[in-house]
């Protein structure tokens, strides 16, 4: 009787959540239509823009050095935008295709910042839609319908960037399915003609047919819907290089220090002090100067309140910080074609768990944090996320601390509307703020919808500061650097006419579109029958070294950091990976850029130094922990440690295990033996004591380190111990 009851009472639960969700439904049908009409105007917006279309993007990009003489010659810009993120680079393209003269400064690298740190995901936000149901909130409602409008936009202006992804939501409640697969269905509702595909409920069969590293246990099924997804990163640096092919100034690497004032006649005959520019300092050459522009537009995310504070020191803070983490696991984590959402954690926070590059990114977590230039990602945090995806994963997945090969933190403001009579109510949307002195400012929001905040925020510069422009936005459809000549299979003439492996091919189309030829050009010869060109920067990956060359030439890469972070993206997908191409890196772009030697080490600190905030300074304490091994175990493990010190002096060489690789019959490269003791070698004395070698075993005994190179050498070794050293025989 009492399954009775509950099932009684299941049913109960299911029938209410319909009611409830029917009602919803009703009145988002209602605001569906009214977003729908007042989007009308996007539909004009596109056929506008492509008929403006010009060919500019078949002309050179303006060098770096030419950018900075741009800007420190040319009178006085239309716009002047701080901040090179995706919000700021896209104010930038608005303007740009408005015909307005404009200018972009970031004062490190193009998505250097939170842009480049997301879920990668391009999408309307099906958390955010059931925070609007239930807690019937229209501003939230509003925002999932403009990101659904714009998450459209995102797939058609950059195809090789962009992709459709599965998503599954597990159910391991009956009730739940139902439940569910209604709020997934209004989400398709509310994308109307620019639904993607349509979503499905799975059995279990199906689900883990999809997603074979599920837990079964108690596994109803699942509902699968579709978001998109993108490279973050490249995505910012395509929306910055198509502003500068059209005629707009970007410069990275370039500081504002001082916003300049003046006092400005208006069109209604008043006087009034206006911000009019800002001193610039170019960071890497120490260069200094101003830069004038009728109006300036502050789009630096965390960096908000300092920028407004430069403009009045009494100004309201109104950016609330927030992290929230990502780490990256091996592929074998995910499907390679399907994500999973995580709907409701042990603290209500959601988590994706998604194929990547080639890898898994799991995330995000949600925490206060202070400003900073490089947040690092906490070790209680990454645990977190490790703790919560066990609970979905089957018991078979042995989910270990050393499975995790880069994590990062990223700084989400949190934006409170000064305009608004709750002071501490954070606004689900973007804000545009306007100072008494006309410094515009853009703040919140999300990656999916920076094209509307950036056309609002233009439009709202226009009447601020009274540009002389009638032209409407021209970025709805507006094919960004690499899209316009994309096709899904323009791998395979980089393979015919080049001689490249597909892997690498498919990797060169899916980030540089179109220009992939000219990056295939710069390919070197291999020396090998296939591939015939294409050096790889490390094996595992399918970057190669003409891609480093391309990016020092004609994508303003002007730091190791911007190369092995943002124009690839190494340092976010296996952190140890990333420092050993830095010297490869280093040297390329030291003959590109005419680096000094002393210029190419520093480069190499500097780029070591970063990786620490990716999580390989977390790699490196996980090291010092404690060595538990009984006194039988110690002394095995210092047996095999003695067997490969051939010298007896101590400690095992470069030439040791070189001569141990011989023994078994097995080679590797020169750079790949010192690779293998660096990840040893806590002290960084290019050799292994007994200690490291003891800290090595205790690591992987407890699972914080997953795999090693020398451990696998040493088990093959051990395999193969010739007769005269083991001690015995005949």
């Amino acid at each position: 009787s009492g399954s009775v009851i509950i099932r009684f009472v299941d049913v109960c639960c299911v029938m209410s959540a319909f009611k409830y969700l029917s009602v919803a439904a009703v009145g988002a049908s209602v605001g569906y239509v009214g977003y729908r009409w007042t989007t009308k105007r996007h539909s004009l917006t596109l056929a506008e823009a492509e008929r403006s279309k010009t060919l500019s993007q078949t002309l050179d990009l303006p060098s770096r050095s030419e950018q900075l003489k741009r800007l420190r010659e040319t009178p006085e810009y239309d716009v002047l935008v701080i901040g090179g993120g995706a919000t700021g680079c896209g104010v930038a393209l608005d303007a740009v295709t408005r015909g307005m003269n404009t200018a972009l400064v970031e004062k490190e690298d193009f998505s250097s910042g939170t842009s480049s740190r997301s879920t990668k995901l391009v999408h309307g936000g099906v958390r955010y839609l059931q925070k609007a149901i239930m807690n019937l909130d229209r501003e939230q409602y509003k925002m999932v319908c403009e990101a659904l409008h714009e998450r459209h936009n995102f797939l058609e202006i950059a195809p090789h960037l962009t992709s459709a992804l599965p998503i599954l939501l597990p159910v391991y409640k009956w009730w739940q399915l139902p439940y569910f697969y209604c709020g997934i269905k209004m989400y398709d509702f509310l994308s109307g003609k620019q639904l993607i595909k349509r979503s499905y409920i799975v059995g279990k069969t199906l689900a883990l047919e999809k997603f074979p590293m599920l837990r079964k246990d108690s596994l109803v099924g699942g509902i699968v819907y579709y978001d998109g997804q993108h490279n973050d990163s490249r995505m910012n640096l395509a929306l910055a290089l198509t502003a500068g092919r059209e005629g707009g100034t970007v410069a990275n690497h370039v500081a504002v220090t001082g916003l300049v004032k003046e006092q400005r006649k208006m069109k209604d005959g008043t006087t009034k002090e206006v911000v009019c520019g800002a001193a610039m300092k170019d960071c890497l050459t120490g260069d200094e100067w101003v830069t004038r522009a009728k109006c300036v537009i502050n789009a630096t995310g965390p960096f908000t309140d300092l920028v407004r504070k430069m403009d009045d020191k009494n100004a309201e803070s109104i950016c609330q910080l927030s992290a929230g983490i990502h780490i990256v696991l091996p592929d074998y984590y995910s499907p390679a074609d399907m994500g999973l959402l995580d709907p409701a954690t042990k603290d209500g926070r959601v988590i994706f768990f998604l194929p990547w590059e080639g890898r898994t990114v799991v995330g995000t977590t949600d925490s206060v944090t202070e400003l900073t230039d490089r947040p690092k990602p906490a070790e209680a945090e990454i645990r977190f996320i490790l703790e919560e995806i066990r609970h979905y994963l089957d018991p078979d997945v042995h989910i270990r601390r050393g499975d995790v090969l880069a994590a990062w933190s990223g700084i989400r403001p949190l934006v409170r509307n000064p305009k608004s009579k709750d002071t501490q109510s954070i606004a689900r949307n973007h804000v545009i703020v306007v100072s008494d002195s006309n410094l515009v400012t853009i703040a919140g929001g999300k990656w999916t919808t920076y094209r509307q905040m950036a056309e609002d925020t233009v439009d709202e510069a226009i009447t601020t500061c009274e540009l002389d422009t009638k032209k409407p936005s021209g970025t709805v459809g507006f094919k960004l650097e690499g899209g316009d000549g994309y096709y899904d299979l323009l791998f395979i003439r980089l393979c015919q006419d080049f001689g490249l492996e597909v892997e690498v091919a498919q990797h060169l189309t899916q980030t540089y579109g179109d220009k992939s030829p000219q990056v295939a050009k710069l390919a070197g010869i291999t020396g090998r029958r296939c591939p015939i060109v294409g050096k790889r920067l490390v094996e595992e990956f399918p970057y190669i070294e003409a891609e480093v060359t391309y990016a020092a030439r004609h994508e303003y890469a002007c730091t190791a950091i911007d190369m092995v972070a943002r124009r690839t993206r190494l340092a976010f997908l296996n952190v140890q990976a990333a420092e050993e191409a830095l010297p490869a890196v280093v040297r390329i772009m030291g003959k590109e850029l005419r680096w000094s030697s002393a210029r190419q080490k520093q480069e190499l600190e500097d780029a070591r130094a970063f990786l620490q905030c990716m999580g390989f300074e977390a790699r490196r304490e996980l090291r010092n922990i404690a060595i538990n091994f009984s006194p039988a175990e110690i002394q095995r493990y210092t047996q095999t440690f003695m067997r490969f010190d051939y010298n007896k002096d101590g400690h095992i060489t470069v030439l040791d295990i070189r001569k141990a690789l011989n023994e078994i019959g097995e080679s590797v490269s020169e750079q790949q033996l010192h690779e293998l003791i660096a990840e040893v070698d806590l002290n960084q004395n290019s050799m292994i004591e007994l200690d490291e070698f003891l800290q090595l075993m205790s690591c992987l005994k407890t699972g914080a380190i997953a795999n090693s190179r020398l451990a696998t050498i040493i088990k093959n070794y051990e395999q193969h111990i010739p007769v005269d050293r083991s001690g015995g025989g005949l």
